[in-house]
């Protein structure tokens, strides 16, 4: 009987829980009234005295494990019968790999939300755009070097016989989305133009020939240059954090002034100097300035009671800093390798 309990204890321990178990088949076999179990009680009463303590325990031994096995395999089936209850019998059998956001929407969203907070609205215009829009209203000069053919794209010139040739071209900045808003809507004016712009420049590491930009816009009264201040350091502190400083430094734009250029302290060597800032411990991230009275003038707005502030950056050098890439082309050529990476960034 010893052998039988042993050999029977073998099988209990080789049956795993699969399609094949049928659990409740399982109990009628071993744990019934007429099951292997209750049989071998039976025997048990006519088994030599002298053995009856050994085989006891075995049998009782051989009782638990049963009742643990079949306990097993009703909690497989029960699991198994919710999952396939919860999956989706239409899901293809070969694996299917979710997609991630491309680091530029990432970084774009994030500024549009910074911006969203302070009251700021969003405005899109055409990629297609006319030298009016583009440079003649925003105060640059007929012979500025930003309107010759090796730094703009230009499409086509349309003559008329009454005017001069106008000029149709990819535009340069998303300013041309701020001359449109000052043309068509009264201050106060609280806005920011993301989109993609075109310049004729070589590609590389640093530069490409398009990228993308976010340009913002704020006219009212009594608007001014600390205004302007302020909201840079609030975008740079939610953008890179509490510890950020901003400085910033004189520059020119045609359509600002006065035109400045701000940096923001390095994030990655705290200001300490590395690689990255050229050992200064700052980051240039964007140009600003008080728009210039007459981009005011040209969009039909009073200058002597209006005054507003204007600023702009490029969106793959935000991205850049923010996630420590060192080549621009990285974003234009499609490497599952690289957009992988952010896959869980938000």
């Amino acid at each position: 009987m010893i052998d039988k309990i042993n050999s029977l204890r073998e099988e209990i321990r080789k049956t795993f829980p699969g399609r094949d178990i049928d659990p409740e088949a399982f109990r009628i076999k071993y744990l019934s009234r007429k099951g292997i179990i209750s049989s071998l009680f039976e025997e048990f009463r006519n088994i030599d005295s002298s053995q009856k303590k050994i085989v006891g325990k075995l049998l009782n031994e051989l009782k638990k494990e049963v009742i643990e096995k079949f306990n097993e395999l009703k909690s497989f089936e029960i699991s198994s019968e919710e999952k396939i209850s919860e999956s989706d019998l239409t899901k293809s059998a070969f694996p299917i790999f979710s997609g991630s956001r491309h680091p530029i929407s990432i970084i774009r969203n994030e500024i549009i939300d910074i911006f969203k907070r302070i009251g700021f609205t969003i405005t899109e215009g055409p990629e297609i755009e006319d030298d009016d829009h583009v440079f003649s209203r925003l105060n640059f000069a007929p012979e500025h070097p930003a309107r010759d053919m090796q730094d703009t794209f230009y499409i086509l010139r349309i003559y008329d016989d009454q005017s001069d040739p106008d000029d149709i071209l990819l535009r340069t900045h998303t300013s041309s989305v701020q001359v449109r808003v000052m043309q068509s809507t009264k201050p106060p004016i609280r806005t920011i133009s993301p989109g993609r712009v075109f310049r004729n420049e070589a590609i590389s590491a640093r530069a490409h020939c398009i990228f993308h930009q976010v340009e913002g816009l704020y006219i009212d009264k009594n608007v001014s240059f600390a205004d302007l201040k302020q909201t840079l350091l609030f975008f740079a502190v939610e953008m890179f954090g509490p510890e950020t400083k901003i400085r910033l430094r004189p520059s020119y734009f045609p359509f600002t002034e006065p035109s400045g250029e701000m940096d923001v302290s390095c994030k990655i060597c705290g200001g300490s100097g590395c690689n990255v800032c050229k050992y200064t411990g700052w980051l240039e991230i964007l140009g600003c300035g008080m728009v210039h009275p007459n981009v005011l003038v040209a969009c039909g707005i009073d200058p002597k009671i209006y005054s507003g502030f204007a600023f702009g950056m490029g969106i793959e050098r935000l991205a850049m800093l923010k996630f420590q890439i060192n080549d621009l082309r990285l974003f234009f050529e499609n490497d599952r390798r690289f957009l992988e990476q952010f896959s869980k960034v938000f």
